[in-house]
């Protein structure tokens, strides 16, 4: 099958590219490494040390014999570049990484706010009117979130749609099923629950063929491709601002710092493994909706955990000390999950779930390189709710009056 995969360099995409080209696709990636940008924006590195995407792309040639294809290309503002390039490769399916994708860093400031919007509507967008205006009919497997549905209400949250009882224009109660109503909690989770009216109404108005991936948080950070070389080894974040919650305790334990536990850790979490997180892509590319079939809505995930839990797992496997500290975001302080995810399931899928031998590895990768953290950049500094200067108030005031 021939695979186009936007955002072919990042944390998912670079596994997902030689998993899929490991299966026998023929796979073309397109990336603008802004991943590597915002790195150096930050000035905080992937704890394991990434090479160049030219080097990535020859060691995996040299060890499997095999080619990955890549084009440098901003997918959200070369937009005639992604449709000559859709309608020359005419791929059979298109994988959409093409996003940023940390709520922290979306709430940072103003710049990192409208970029966010910016970036990930425009990418999403450009894909949709990319496949109308070429006719070309790949079948768009996109990377969302479960952050689209929000943490909080006690529901059982279903695989994206939702049976809801109404009154029609009789007077009588009728059955529709709607999309699981939104609730983000980020820039980052708003800009997701946009997608989903993008793929709604694409869906609905020209037929494309969609399925929309609710992903839990990913931990782990080698699957069996990118074990093969270092040239191959994948990003390991741990900065508070991209650092996922699971990878940052490892690390935190391996480089000998205390666990920083954000409110009261009673926030429940879905989770799920890098490696299944590559298999899932691929047993969706493998199980394309039908034309005119509505969006297919999997929630992409293994496991649920409290923050609070995790820690105390980390503690015990490490010895490493527990440290409570206030929350950034803005959430409740604590909350139920129960999420529905049969349908990965049913396909095949069996979960990697949180174990010593895989916790113990990811310690490994962060004790083995743990010369190139950066202890400062450990606490999250990213705030939700930003403090307001006063003059600014004031002058508002004055001009009110």
């Amino acid at each position: 099958m021939k695979v186009l995969i936007l955002g072919g360099d990042g944390f998912c995409g670079w596994p997902t590219a030689l998993h899929l080209s490991g299966q026998g696709h023929d796979v073309t990636l397109i990336d603008n490494l802004s991943r590597r940008n915002i790195d150096n924006e930050l000035g905080v590195a992937s704890l394991t040390p990434i090479s160049p995407i030219d080097v990535r792309l020859n060691a995996w040639k040299q060890i499997t014999g095999r080619t990955i294809a890549a084009l440098h290309m901003d997918v959200a503002r070369e937009y005639d570049r992604l449709e000559a390039t859709i309608d020359r490769l005419a791929p059979d399916a298109i994988v959409h990484f093409a996003e940023q994708r940390s709520a922290p860093y979306s709430m940072k400031h103003a710049r990192a706010k409208r970029y966010t919007v910016e970036n990930n509507l425009a990418a999403t967008q450009n894909v949709l009117c990319a496949l109308v205006e070429t006719g070309v009919d790949a079948h768009l497997v996109h990377l969302g979130t479960m952050g689209v549905y929000g943490y909080g209400g006690g529901l059982r949250i279903p695989e994206g749609y939702l049976t809801v009882e109404v009154d029609d224009s009789a007077g009588a109660r009728t059955q529709r099923e709607i999309m699981f109503p939104p609730d983000p909690g980020s820039i980052y989770h708003m800009t997701k629950t946009q997608d989903q009216l993008l793929f709604y109404f694409y869906n609905k108005n020209d037929g494309l063929r969609i399925t929309d991936l609710h992903q839990g948080v990913v931990w782990g950070t080698q699957t069996r491709e990118t074990r093969l070389d270092e040239r191959l080894i994948n990003r390991f974040d741990y900065d508070g601002d991209y650092g996922t919650v699971l990878n940052r305790f490892l690390m935190q334990a391996a480089v000998g710092h205390d666990l920083t536990v954000h409110g009261s850790g009673g926030q429940t979490r879905a989770f799920i493994h890098i490696q299944d997180t590559v298999r899932c892509i691929e047993m969706a590319i493998d199980n394309a909706p039908k034309r005119n079939e509505r969006v297919r809505i999997y929630n992409q995930m293994t496991e649920t955990w409290r923050v609070g839990e995790l820690a105390k797992l980390v503690s015990e496997l490490t010895g490493a000390a527990i440290c409570n500290m206030p929350n950034p975001r803005r959430e409740a302080a604590e909350n139920d999950l129960c999420v529905d995810n049969a349908c990965l399931l049913d396909l095949g899928l069996e979960p990697t779930t949180l174990r010593g031998s895989l916790l113990n590895e990811i310690i490994d990768i962060a004790q083995r390189y743990a010369d190139r953290c950066d202890d400062s950049r450990i606490v999250a500094t990213s705030q939700w709710v930003q403090p307001r200067e006063p003059s600014r108030q004031l002058g508002r005031e004055r001009v009110a009056s």
